[in-house]
């Protein structure tokens, strides 16, 4: 079967593209930025291929749609992209435009089906983010293709976004002082039951022009899924919900403990306050799925977190940050009119170790000097509004373009050339990225770190001054280290 995968590159895309090729299906997938596409494992498979194509962009004066004869012939299209836009107030248009487009181009196939993962509506009030998904859904329907919709509630797996705000909040939290909203009855689902029934209904002809609510077997309030996750990861956790704590003050609450952006968050807390209970599950009875438990789906979870065999997580996700730009934005280092920061250091280790240093730095391994000083950057960017370092990575010692480390996002991982290229995506009064590369002379293997900011106005350059004495240990250091570790479970070494 020929199937075309939109959101490949998101949380769910990443995960359902596995399970697709282990089927033995071709899979076209569509992203908006090629250069975000793994270039390894699953990825480089021969029967994947890739299709750039951005949906917010009219699909007929755009002209692709006259270089598509080799990706016509499909027989399903997945629809898996949510909240493209990381602005709260116009997300919903976009989100329409971008169905509206999807429909375009696959008007022009042979596709046969189209499925859609959208959310549960069946309340009559929604948050913009649900009514969103269900007008997303309504413009999918008007398709002469058949739609399949599979609705589904919170999705509970590692890396997901409900998932890594509830663990947050446990595990850094004894006493926890909450919203009233914390009482919402929801019915979570496990990602391994989302792929069954997204994979089940391939061409199931009793499927088409229908929705289904899928959802796991317990109904439960975001406080029981807390204090039940508490008990899976062994820890005693106090609850308190207080009537006084408005939905602004919720998404402060939310952005400052965990790791989602505030834009993220508003929509999150509106989606909380709305009862999410699946109607009655005939597909579930239809494929054979056996449900899992709210438990056992937060066990199976950290099974995976302890394995470092993370799939994808929504940090990675564009929406994480609270730009939106393509990485072709970046990718390109700029020269003039900027400040640089440049260190070169001998390697007198093997070049793999380096290698291995470069690909793990960041999350808890740390940036190899003065964490304390990250960690203090790292709160008052959160405190003006930024990503801070909250998000880590998705991997110990595994790094892909478009990936999240930190504050960065990672613009080039190239381990064959030996170069990773970060660029900032915390609050700045200008741009900047960070580069490491080794390379070779006169028969020497050296490392090569190179800072690079870009400022905007007279502030920009203040800001560099003020930062630079700091940046002569912070960077020296840095690189120092790295062409130093030989262990790579050491977390931190050096401190100022």
């Amino acid at each position: 079967m020929k199937i075309l995968l939109t959101g490949a590159t998101g949380y769910i895309g990443k995960r359902l593209l596995p399970v697709l090729i282990e089927q033995g299906h071709q899979v076209i997938c569509c992203v908006r930025d090629k250069n975000r596409f793994p270039a390894e494992g699953v990825y480089r498979h021969p029967n994947v291929s890739v299709l750039e194509i951005d949906f917010l962009k009219d699909i007929q004066s755009s002209g692709l749609s006259s270089s598509l004869s080799d990706f016509k012939n499909i027989d399903v299209a997945y629809y898996l992209i949510h909240s493209m836009s990381s602005n709260v107030k116009d997300f919903e248009k976009l989100e329409e435009l971008s169905a509206k487009n999807f429909i375009k181009l696959v008007e022009q196939t042979s596709a046969k089906q189209i499925i859609y993962l959208g959310g549960i509506t069946n309340e009559e009030k929604l948050s913009k983010h649900l009514a969103s998904r269900k007008k997303v859904e309504e413009i999918l329907s008007q398709s002469k293709i058949p739609l399949t919709t599979i609705r589904a509630g919170i999705i509970v797996g590692s890396g997901s976004a409900s998932f890594e705000i509830i663990r947050d909040l446990v595990e850094k939290l004894p006493i926890m002082i909450t919203p009233k909203w914390l009482n919402t009855k929801h019915q979570p689902i496990a990602i391994r039951n989302v792929l069954e029934y997204l994979t089940g209904v391939l061409l199931r002809e009793e499927t088409y022009n229908k929705s289904f609510d899928v959802g796991g077997p317990d109904v439960l309030s975001y406080r029981e899924m807390l204090l039940q996750f508490a008990e899976v990861r062994g820890l005693k956790r106090i609850i308190i919900t207080v009537p006084v704590m408005t939905p602004r003050l919720s998404s402060y609450w939310l952005y400052f403990v965990t790791a989602t952006s505030y834009t993220l968050a508003v929509n999150l807390v509106n989606s909380m306050k709305v009862e999410i209970k699946a109607k009655d599950n005939t597909l579930e009875k239809m494929l054979g799925i056996k449900p899992i438990s709210y438990r056992e789906a937060v066990q199976l979870a950290f099974q995976k977190i302890e394995q470092n065999n993370v799939v994808s997580s929504w940090k990675d996700s564009l929406v994480s940050s609270y730009l939106d730009n393509s990485l072709l934005e970046h990718i390109n280092v700029p020269t003039n009119g900027c400040f640089v920061d440049k260190r070169e250091k001998e390697i007198n280790i093997s070049v793999e170790q380096v290698l291995e240093n470069i690909w793990s730095i960041g999350g808890e391994r740390g940036w190899y000097y003065a964490d304390w000083l990250w960690h203090i950057r790292g709160f008052l960017d959160k405190l003006f509004g930024g990503v801070g370092l909250r998000r880590g990575r998705t991997n110990k010692n595994e790094i892909h373009t478009g990936d999240t480390l930190d504050f960065w996002r990672v613009l080039a991982a190239d381990k064959q050339n030996k170069r990773l290229l970060l660029y900032a995506e915390m609050k700045l009064p200008g741009e900047a990225w960070l580069e490491f590369k080794i390379v070779e002379k006169n028969g020497k293997n050296y490392l090569q770190q190179t800072a690079t900011f870009r400022p905007k106005g007279l502030l920009g350059r203040l800001y560099w001054y003020s930062v630079v004495p700091f940046h002569f240990f912070v960077f020296d250091g840095m690189a120092r280290n790295i062409i130093k570790f030989k262990n790579l479970d050491h977390q931190t070494s050096e401190v100022l």
